[in-house]
């Protein structure tokens, strides 16, 4: 059981979030409108119990920098690096480069061009 199941990262700049994270990212978000309140989903398995999460436009939350921090997976350090590589071009700005974190991988913060402190996370490389 995951200790979370879902996660919201307020906008005040709908599609320019989006388009942030998109870039950032390299996926695809999938827009929805739930109740009332704009919704762009990241890509995730939703049958496997995998954590789901969105860009939301909500009259409830404000972006900002003190709060939770949410870790988006950037699945590999190689990865994690060229996501960080593409925030500062995307509009946000890096507050943690890639650092390696001991036995439980690397983390990167940025903070996106809404202004919330956002994590990365990836695991070390798994020995074949």
């Amino acid at each position: 059981m995951n200790a979370i199941n879902w996660f919201e990262i307020p906008t005040t700049d709908f599609d320019r979030a989006v388009t942030f994270y998109e870039t950032v990212m390299a996926v695809s978000l999938h827009r929805q409108v739930f109740n009332e309140e704009p919704n762009a989903i990241f890509p995730y398995d939703q049958d496997s119990g995998c954590v789901g999460g969105s860009v939301v436009h909500s009259p409830y939350s404000q972006p900002g920098t003190s709060g939770p921090v949410v870790y988006l997976n950037a699945q590999s350090a190689t990865n994690l690096e060229q996501i960080l590589s593409r925030v500062e071009s995307a509009g946000g700005k890096i507050v943690m480069p890639k650092t390696d974190i001991g036995p439980i991988g690397f983390a990167g913060m940025f903070l996106d061009c809404e202004g919330n402190r956002i994590g990365l996370h990836s695991p070390h490389a798994q020995a074949s």
